[in-house]
Order: C-alpha cells, then structure tokens, then sequence
C-alpha cells in the first residue's frame, strides 16, 4: 500500500476492472434469494446532482449488502428519454449551429437528429454514475424509447384502450404556449409576483337590480382579457347581497354576451366582491363551476395564446356548441394575451365599467422549460381513466403489500390517490412514444399496434387514407413501466420471473403521484401472479429528503448553490467553479451576484475529496425523510476518517506481512483481552450495522462503523496492541497479529457498501496474509454478520474499566496542566476485588498507555500526601501532586480561572435579574442563559477544589 491515501489514483481504474469482469452482474444462482432495485431513470440530457448522487449511494450500499450475502442481485440501470427537455435542446443545438428549426427538418429527420445527439452526447450522466461508484449491471441498461420499451409501451396502450381506460376527450391542461404542448403538474413552476386585482361592473340585464339598488355587480379578475370567454357569474348561494340575483342575468360588455348568475359555493363571500366571473374554456376552477352548471365553454386563444379571430364554443363535454355566437370583437383580434389584457382594461374605463385596481400578490404559472406565463387551454388530449387503477394500487398499500419508509408518507398517497383525476398522457412533441392512433378522413379514430393490425382489424382496405396520430405519450407514461418493462415484459422472460417484484424503490417525496403512484396503478394491471393475484412493483418506497445548501436553501443554478458531486470528488479550481457557476448566466447583475458568494463561499475552490468521503457523507446524513443541509466540513471530516482507516491499515500490514499470524495448524496462541475485547466490539458493530441496513437508517450504519472504525480500532485497540507486540511472548504476539488482520479484513467487508473503492484497495493487500481467504473482489465476499462465538462480554467490561482508567489519567494531566509524557506514580483505592484483579492483569498496558512511573493497591490504612482524584467505576483513582507542578505558579493560573469564572456568573446574574429581559427575550434564549449559568458554577466549584488541592501540597 503507498504511505498515503490516494483516490483519484485508485478509484477509476477500479471500477473499470469492476464492470469489465462483470461483478456487478446478478450471480444467476435462483436458489439463493433474488434482491432487485430499479434505478429511476435519470433524464437522458441530465447530469449527476447532488440529489442522485444521495440517492445512488443509498441504493448502491443497500445491492452491496445483498450481493456480498450472496443474494441474486440485479440493480437496473437505464435513462429516460425526457421528452420535452430533450427535443428542446436539440432545437436550441439545430438553430445556434445551422440557423435551422424543427420544421426545416420535419418530423422524421428531426427525430433521426436526436437520435443522433442521444447516441454521442447523451451518456454523459451514465458515466457520472460509473464515478460515485454504482454497481448497477451495465450490461442491461434501457432507454425508455427503446425497442423492447417502445413494444411495451405500445402494448400498454393498446391494452387499456381496448379496456376502456383510455379514451380522447377535449378537457382544460396546463398549455405552453412557447412550446406548443400540455405539460404535467410537475412541469410547472409556481412563482410569487406582484400585481394586480381589476374590479370591473357587470351590467345586469332585463332591468334587474341589486338589493341595494344597483344595476350592475361587480366581479374582480387578475386575467381581465379572459372575460372575453366568459360565460357565468357565480355568487355563493349563502350571500344574503347577491342570492335573490341567482338565475338572473348579466350583459357581458365588450362582447355583449348575456350570461347567468348561479350559485356556488367557488364563490367565497369574505374574498373580493363575492361575484366571481366564470371562464371555464381558461381557468382550471372555473372548468369544475363550468361543469356544476353546464355552462359552455368558449376558447379564445391560440395556442400562440393570442386572441383568435373566430372563438370555439364547446359544451361541458367537449362537443361542438351553438350556444352562443364565436364571433369576437374585431379590435382584439391577434392581439397578444398581454397586448388585450391592457386594451380590455383600457376598454373598460372608457366606458365607465372600471371599479377600480388594487395591488395583489400573486402567483403565477411558469412553464419550468419553456419559460413563458402557462395558459390553461381546451385542447383534444389523450386521457387514462385513472380512478379503476388507482382503487387497486390504494389498497396495496392500506394492506401493507407496500411499505412507505416513513410511514407518513402513505398520507401524501392516499390523499392523491383518493381523489385521483384522469390523467393526460399525450404531449404535442416530436420525440417520444408516437401515439399509436389512426384516423380516416372523417376523424374516426383506430388503436393498433401498427397501422397494418388497425387495417386488418377494423377491415379498412388500402383506399382509405389513414394518418397517424401526431402526438407521443407523456414520459411519465412510458415511465411507469419501468419496473416490468425493463424485464422483458409482454414475454414473460426468466428476468421477469426471477426479479420481479422489485424490493425497495428509492425516491423523493415530490414524484410520489406524478412516478410511484402510476407505476403502483399500472404494474397492478398488467403484472399478475401465477394466482392471477395483481403484483405490486416493488415492496418499499424509501423517501429522502432533500439536500440543501448549508444554510438550508432549495440548490438551484439560479441561486448559484448548486454543488457538482464530481467536482467534490475531483475538486475544482475557484475560477472554474465561478465560470461554471455564472458561465451561461443571461443576466449580469445575478451572474455578478452568484460569483461574489462563490468567491466568499469556496475561497480556494473546492478539494479534491474522493468518492469514498462523498459516499460516507452521504449516507451519514441519510435520516429517513428529513432534508439534509449539505455541510462541507462533514465532507473533510470523513474524507480523514477514511485517511484513519487507510493508516491504521498500514500499521496492521506493518505489524503483520512477512510475520507469523498463526495461521498454522496447531500453532500455540494466547489471546490478550485487548483480543477478545475488539473481536466482540467488531460483532456489536455487525450486529448493529445489518440492523440499521434492514432498517433503512443508512446514517446510523455509517454512524456504527464510524465509532467502531475511529474510536474503537484505531483509537483504541491499535494502542492496546503495542505493548503486546513490543513485549509479548510469541504466542501473544501471534495472537494479537492474527486478531489484527482477521478483524481489518471483516471490517473492511462491513464497510464495503459504503465506501468501496477504498475498501477494496485495502482487502486485496490484506486478503494473502489470511488463510483460507480468496476470491478476486472484496463485493464478493461475505458481508458479516452477528456471531455470538466470538463475543466476550467480560472481555468488554474489563477494556472499558481499562479505557476509563487511561482517560482518568489523561484528563487529570490536562485539568493540572501536568506534561503528557511525564511518568507518574498511580495509587488505586481499589472499591472491590474484580478492579484489584483488572489492576494487576492490565497493568503493563496502564503503565504503557498512561505513561506511568508506577501503579499500585492502596493498603488498608495506609497514609496518604495531597492527591488529585478521579473515579473508575466505584474505585478511585489517586496521582500524589508533590514535585509534579509548580505549586504557586499553578495557584495564580486557577486565581485567575476563578475571577474570570466569578466574572461570567455575575454578568449572566446581571441578565437574569433584569425583569425586561426575562419578560421580553424568546424563553430558548433565556433557558441558554440559565443552563451557562450552571456550567459556570460547576467550573467554579471545580476550580476551588483544584485551588485546595494544590494549597495543601
């Protein structure tokens, strides 16, 4: 092993010989338990963030523990073809690189153009993955557009039409009117604006007025051009000002258009004027109020989202309606949606109809990739029926088939899943899943595998002209197969068999409906056991939290926050990371912004860490559910304990390689406690670790090895081997080598799934001195368990006695400032005979450890000079002071200790007297005070008895 520890010198070429020798792959031995992980796909475009890499590294350390139980382990691994991030950079790539759009190509050569860029460009997130370490089998990544994906998509599609749960209707999405597309939920991102509330008036018709004798209502909007649409105004029924004008009506100016008044309970009598203007064809509420009341609904937008010229009427079902004229007014006509927005209002005040504008807050749809305000719009979409599959998939959960870690998270899925909306599955995009649809000249609609199986199908011969349909499924669709397509489904392949259902999925809360929710209703459908019973994907969903920044802020390029886990691993300069940071920045003053944090955040860029020390920190902050503040001197802390483990490696091999371990048939051993005392340490940390494994606690496994890695083998146990090695007859000294190596190498294993590359640089230089110990790779060997034969409970008690005296001592040299090596003369008020008997048999080690002159028994009697004390266990411990320090040196030191210690206790008095400031402070702060007002009053009685103590010497 080279003196220091390296990453970067060890970590790539490892992973190569890893994947090359196919250790990653399932062992293919079915009579051993199967064990299977699904990666979620990461976005094809994408590459590795700090969110990915928390997750991999969990699932990562979980297929590690199964595999080295000799599991038959398979961790999928496979990209999502991003439909509406992937063609957009291909747009943006076609246009700065040849002036060119999607159209100059079409449809086909445009599709040929990703494929292209997908197969140069696209894997960069792939080997980001390889670098973190993940041991997914590469030999069986997927694509979601893949052949043997698009068959499954394809017969997925076809299978729930034929069921009746798919169907084509016209119903209001979330529009991007840059993208020409309806976009998911998830896809749209909701920011907080400033701006403002139109009251306009409403004339009310046929001589009607109000209770206070008005001849108008007013309704308030922040979308005054949507009025152009409207076709109602609801009042709460319950509204003593407004429930005599329910089924009255008013005159809709600009457009003249008379519209009801109805009642609903949308209406909230305490918010704004309690009138309410009805646009069911643009507003997501008002579409529900639109169906309560059948009113029409009136489209008056392009999909560029500016004001046709001849409006769409529709009914609540989508159809065509004659209920009121399409004509629009003619002025408005092409006008932006903006651009109308003023003119409408500036229409209104001309004609005396503006109340007035208030200031508001609002929040505003943004479409996350296109940029622009979404509109809602009536569009003819492609729905599943969601709610028959949704009551399947809700009760494998309500029954336990599937288990939410944390269980609170079952909350956020039944509230969905209990009011599940159909769901919309196409997408007006060129590259996804093209919907497999047909259409004849009159608009009847075919679903087939192909247009030949539509054909023979529905016996529609040559002469008529049939065109596919133009939009490709929403990548959340083709997602939801993951779990079965991914394993060869609709053949029923040994995969399929064999790993199928999954164990454990690892997700984040925000995806719990938009991805696990639909896998969960769509795997239930499709996927049955051998009893025809529905099979669920996976048995558990792990949800993380999220990683923050360090001051607990959401990571975000814009913010400028964002940590690149490779550039932790590899480090990274403090120019290229400002470069990286505000490179593509459209704005100056945020770029300007983002580069002063960064150069007061990382004065000296980022360190190369290494992927063991991201790993371990990772999993150490892996409590289950909680958000993480990312924190980076975790990070340097745990990239030295892995310079801990790598040094403490080095003194065992030191101690040990070309030395007899005893490994020899009949060879004489005799084992210290020191031994027997870290062989049972080592079983509690195996014992402990599985636990939390199977517990998903991943920050308490990491904590586990931690404390037995620092604080028990290196700081510990090493120590405790060196007076045996030095002094010991051989057989000791054969024994405390054999302990040595045996117990690095089963540690080495326990921590394996978590930090491996360092791990298995180490085992394969430990691996020749242990007899009967082979194999090629350490992620094959056994991951320990529990053994209730090497445990020694006395072996323990008596160490932490031993422990307990060598702190004793230490802490005693620092209270009386005595010098570390000074040799000292040790008297043990012994409280019974097992510490007497602990004294004697450990008394080389004492001596050796606490750098002592002498240690003795008090006899009964015996006389004793002026001693510092402390306790071990109910026995005392006692260092005569005489001759150790300067005795008025030492008395002036603790004098001034004391003033200063009397000095705290009155100010903190002072504060806590002081009526305003008890009454006035929160009560965390006043309770901070009083708890260091008791510290500072243990240390001044502390410092007394010192000052006594040293007075009678």
């Amino acid at each position: 092993m080279e003196k220091t520890y390296n990453p970067t010198s060890i970590e790539q070429a490892l992973y190569q010989a890893w994947e090359e020798k196919g250790y990653f792959k399932p062992n293919g031995d079915t009579s051993k338990p199967s064990y299977s992980i699904m990666i979620p796909p990461p976005n094809v475009t994408g590459s590795l963030h700090m969110g990915h890499a928390f997750q991999d590294t969990i699932m990562d350390t979980l297929i590690r523990c199964q595999r080295m139980k000799g599991h038959n382990t398979l961790w999928q691994v496979g990209t999502d073809h991003a439909g509406i991030a992937t063609q957009m950079l291909v747009e943006r790539k076609i246009d700065a690189e040849e002036g060119k759009t999607k159209h100059d190509y079409g449809r086909e050569a445009f599709t040929d153009k990703i494929w292209e860029w997908k197969n140069e460009s696209g894997g960069n997130i792939t080997k980001q993955l390889r670098r973190l370490g993940a041991s997914v089998d590469w030999d069986r990544e997927r694509f979601t557009m893949d052949d043997g994906f698009y068959k499954a998509v394809q017969e997925v599609f076809v299978r729930l039409y034929d069921d009746d749960l798919i169907y084509r209707g016209k119903r209001l999405v979330n529009w991007d009117p840059k993208l020409h597309t309806a976009i998911s939920d998830l896809e749209v991102e909701n920011k907080d604006k400033k701006g403002h509330m139109w009251h306009f008036r409403y004339p009310l018709a046929d001589g009607v007025k109000t209770a206070e004798g008005k001849d108008y209502i007013v309704v308030a909007t922040t979308r005054p051009e949507t009025m152009l649409g409207d076709t109602g105004v609801a009042v709460n029924p319950e509204d003593p000002r407004y429930k005599d004008l329910i089924g009255q009506h008013v005159l809709l100016p600009v457009v003249n258009r008379r519209i009801p008044i109805v009642g609903d309970e949308h209406a909230d009598m305490e918010k704004g004027t309690g009138c309410v203007k009805i646009t069911p064809a643009h507003d997501f509420n008002d579409y529900e109020v639109g169906k309560r009341h059948n009113l029409p609904m009136i489209n008056i937008f392009t999909f560029d989202a500016y004001i046709r010229e001849t409006a769409e009427v529709f009914t609540t079902k989508g159809e065509p309606s004659d209920a009121y004229a399409s004509t629009l007014p003619e002025n408005y006509q092409g006008l932006e949606r903006f651009a109308a927005r003023k003119a409408i209002v500036a229409e209104f005040e001309t004609l005396g109809l503006l109340e007035e504008i208030k200031d508001h807050d609002l929040t505003i749809p943004y479409g996350d990739r296109g940029g622009v305000v979404i509109e809602p719009m009536l569009t003819d979409q492609w729905y599943v029926r969601a709610a028959p599959l949704a009551e399947v998939a809700t009760q494998a959960v309500e029954e336990g088939e599937i288990q939410f870690v944390p269980k609170q998270y079952e909350n956020m899925y039944f509230s969905w899943m209990r009011d599940i909306q159909d769901w919309c599955i196409s997408r007006q995009l060129w590259w996804g899943h093209r919907i497999p649809a047909w259409y004849d000249e009159q608009g009847n609609v075919y679903v087939g595998r192909t247009e030949e199986e539509v054909r023979s199908k529905h016996s529609i011969d040559a002469s008529v002209s049939l065109t596919q349909d133009d939009d490709v499924l929403d990548t959340w669709f083709s997602s939801a197969l993951w779990t079965f397509g991914t394993l060869g489904w609709p053949e029923q392949t040994p995969e399929l068999k064999t790993f199928h259902p999954t164990d454990v999925l690892v997700t984040g809360f925000d995806i719990i409906f938009f991805w696990v929710a639909r896998m969960i209703m769509m795997t239930m459908h499709f996927m049955k056991d051998e009893n025809g019973k529905p099979q669920v994907p996976f048995k558990t969903v792990y949800v993380t939290g999220l990683i923050r920044d360090e001051n607990g802020d959401k990571m975000s390029k814009s913010k400028g926050n964002v940590i690149d886990p490779i550039d932790m691993i590899d480090g990274i300069d403090l120019e290229s990371l400002v470069k990286k940071r505000t490179g593509n920045m459209m704005q100056p003053q945020l770029a300007a912004k983002i580069e002063k944090n960064t150069r007061k955040t990382f004065e000296d860029g980022i360190e190369s860490y290494g992927t063991d020390a991201l790993r371990f920190t990772l999993a150490a902050m892996a409590s289950t559910g909680r958000d993480i503040n990312w924190d980076m001197k975790r990070l340097e802390g745990y990239r030295n304990f892995c310079n801990k483990l790598w040094n403490a490696s080095r003194y065992v091999l030191m101690n040990t390689q070309e030395q007899d371990c005893g490994f020899a048939t009949g060879t004489e051993l005799e084992y210290s406690l020191a031994d027997k005392w870290i062989e049972s340490q080592f079983e509690l940390a195996a014992q402990s670790f599985n636990h939390h494994i199977d517990n998903y606690r991943l920050d308490m496994a990491a904590n586990t090895l931690y404390e037995f890695i620092w604080n028990q083998f290196c700081d510990w146990y090493l120590e405790l081997t060196k007076p045996v090695l030095w002094k010991g007859t051989e057989a000791q000294q054969r024994a405390t080598r054999r302990t040595l190596i045996t117990v690095l190498e089963k540690t080495l294993r326990l921590a394996h799934p978590v930090i491996p590359y360092i791990t298995e640089t180490i085992w394969q230089s430990v691996k020749p001195l242990i007899e009967g110990v082979d194999g090629e790779t350490i992620m094959l060997q056994g991951l320990p368990q529990y053994n209730e034969a090497n445990f020694h409970q006395e072996a323990l008690d008596d160490i932490e006695w031993v422990k307990s005296f060598i702190t004793s001592i230490r802490n005693l040299r620092a209270e009386y400032d005595i010098n570390p090596g000074k040799p000292l003369e040790v008297i043990l008020k012994a409280d019974t005979e097992t510490d007497a008997s602990r004294l004697e048999a450990n008394k080389q080690v004492l001596i050796s450890l606490a750098k002592l002159e002498s240690i003795r028994i008090l006899e009964a009697g015996e006389a004793l000079p002026a001693c510092a004390t402390a306790l071990v266990g109910k026995s005392e411990l006692l260092i005569p002071m005489a001759g150790l320090i300067d005795k008025e040196a030492e008395l002036e030191r603790l004098s001034k200790e004391v003033a200063k210690v009397q000095g705290e206790i009155k100010r903190i008095e002072g504060k806590l007297g002081n009526e305003k400031f008890v009454a006035k402070a929160p009560e965390a702060v006043v309770a901070k005070e009083r708890e260091k007002l008791e510290g500072y009053k243990e240390s001044l009685t502390k410092l007394e008895e010192q000052k006594t103590t040293i007075a009678s010497l």
